[in-house]
């Protein structure tokens, strides 16, 4: 077939393949506009009460949300203040019962008051009363020391809201003094006490050397 007739006949049924074409793109295009025109609709025929119905309820749920955001910051917020808050706590305190040479014995227990105080940060110590009331919960470190004259016996012991934690005991070992220590790691909570006994029937001896002494320290805040 010459050339003079494959020319016309490719170019005919090109335009039969594009006229076939635009049907389909205008059926697609009037699609999209029925779609956009129901969707219009749907909201064009809410009456008043339900479209202020839609709208309150749209309005709720973002406030729920905004609630629900503002109760969470807030949870964060009181966590990062009390954390801070127990870092700037300072707890330390050391004392001795100063130049008040032998004390005891008696006949019942007495808690001992370390009057003579060296440091006292956070003011937790009450060289009054003698007792340490732990300003935050934490982990705490106490250290206690006794000297005595050994004719007679010594015992302290630390207590914990009443509990015996640990103890020093000196027996009677004739004409010397001796010292004794001992210390203990403790975990507090707020409010809680901690103090130093003398035991009945036994003594104690201080001085200006300050040998009986009764020392803690906050280690760590929980």
């Amino acid at each position: 077939m010459s050339s003079t007739i494959l020319y016309p006949l490719l170019l005919l049924a090109v335009i039969c393949h594009c006229m076939s074409e635009v049907p389909q793109e205008e059926k697609g295009l009037q699609n999209d506009r029925t779609e956009h025109l129901n969707v219009e609709d749907s909201g064009a025929g809410l009456t008043s009460a339900e479209f202020q119905q839609r709208f309150l309820t749209g309005i709720h749920s973002e406030l729920a949300e905004l609630r629900s955001t503002v109760r969470s910051l807030k949870n964060r917020l009181e966590v990062t203040e009390e954390h801070l808050r127990k870092k700037d706590y300072k707890v330390a305190f050391a004392a001795t019962l100063g130049p008040i040479g032998n004390f005891g014995p008696f006949n019942t227990e007495i808690t001992l008051a370390y009057k003579d105080v060296f440091v006292n940060e956070g003011r937790a110590y009450n060289p009054t009363t003698g007792i340490f009331t732990a300003p935050v919960k934490g982990v705490y470190f106490f250290t206690l020391s006794g000297h005595n004259h050994s004719s007679k016996p010594m015992g302290l012991r630390l207590f914990k809201n009443g509990e015996q934690m640990v103890t020093i005991y000196n027996h009677p070992l004739g004409n010397r003094f001796d010292t004794g220590t001992n210390s203990i790691s403790l975990t507090l909570k707020e409010g809680d006490h901690v103090y130093v006994r003398l035991r009945e029937n036994t003594w104690v001896f201080d001085n200006v050397n300050d040998h009986t002494s009764f020392v803690g320290h906050l280690l760590f805040p929980l």
